[in-house]
């Protein structure tokens, strides 16, 4: 078959809050944004349930509703919002080359990626099919609704003791579990979580199955050293190892952190590929909210208008 290709002025990738509310602003700009929405339509929300923490929304949202809403809003904005996945880019040279699902060639003036990134998981059956019932890999998003109960998380860097320590002011008790006999956070942050009466530690624990028909209503822990299988009643599980920037295609053009992270320049979503602009997850590794991905679609569309403007492309 052969290859089709086409070339538009401003291409998104991605369709979280960050590729969206870029397309909502690049369109009331005029770029005629052309936005991909990626293998997962909608981003991390689409496998959240409630909401409560997304400014507008006073009775909350569900996250497949509430994506939906964005994805309307850019549509009546102007913006051509279609499915299909980036799979190669070329930003060697201008107009710059993104091939989707390996047969389609767009050329772009500006790109701007909003990829996002994925949380890890443990690869449990269980956990996959009470994902948004009870497990989460957010405390932050998902905390309050565990508020008065017993929860568990796992992960021993400084995200999830900061998880545990949020949770720890919400929960009854924190069972938190530690693959090996030390965690990997910093000096302070371990000091922090052991210091907490509520958060229970469990050394050379991890999760054997999380336990629960419709939702969570417990946790088997596996002792590494014993074998020994121990079952703790909870109704929700973090798991808190950690995520993975959806950036690998980007690798031979853009600058990324040791973690793959794209690298912007501070106070902006540049990268270090003129044209190229990133924003939300795939460029953000401390804050990963919503409505902080969204504020930098804002701000990537603002930024492609403005470096369009000035190479006379807008």
């Amino acid at each position: 078959m052969a290859q089709t290709s086409e070339k538009v002025h401003c291409l998104i990738i991605g369709s979280g809050p960050a590729g969206y509310t870029a397309a909502v602003y690049a369109a009331r700009a005029n770029l005629k944004p052309v936005l991909y929405q990626g293998i997962q339509p909608g981003g991390q929300l689409t496998i959240t349930t409630e909401v409560e923490n997304y400014p507008g929304y006073p009775d909350g949202v569900q996250g497949p509703e509430m994506m939906v809403h964005f994805e309307k809003q850019a549509t009546r904005m102007g913006a051509d919002i279609r499915y299909g996945l980036a799979t190669k880019v070329d930003f060697a040279s201008h107009p710059f080359k993104v091939w989707i699902d390996e047969e389609k060639l767009i050329e772009a003036d500006a790109v701007i990626i909003a990829t996002g990134a994925s949380a890890k998981w443990l690869g449990l059956e269980s956990e996959q099919r009470l994902n948004g019932y009870g497990v989460s890999a957010c405390a932050v998003c998902d905390g309050f609704f565990f508020r008065g109960k017993e929860v568990a998380i796992i992960g021993a860097g400084d995200t999830a003791a900061e998880e545990a320590l949020y949770l720890s002011k919400l929960c009854t008790t924190v069972h938190m579990l530690i693959r090996r006999d030390k965690m990997r956070a910093s000096r302070v942050m371990q000091e922090r979580v052991q210091q907490t009466p509520n958060i229970k530690i469990y050394w050379n624990s991890e999760a054997d199955e999380v336990l629960g028909d419709s939702r969570v209503t417990g946790l088997r822990i596996r002792n590494n050293k014993s074998g020994e299988l121990t079952t703790i009643p909870v109704s929700g599980f973090f798991v808190a190892i950690g995520h993975q920037p959806n950036s690998g295609i980007f690798a031979d053009f853009l600058k990324m952190d040791e973690a793959g992270y794209i690298q912007t320049v501070p106070g902006t979503t540049r990268t270090n590929v003129e044209g190229v602009f990133a924003a939300g997850d795939v460029q953000d590794k401390t804050y990963r909210q919503a409505v902080t991905a969204a504020g930098s679609g804002c701000m990537a569309a603002l930024d492609a208008e403005r470096w369009l403007g000035a190479k006379g492309l807008a």
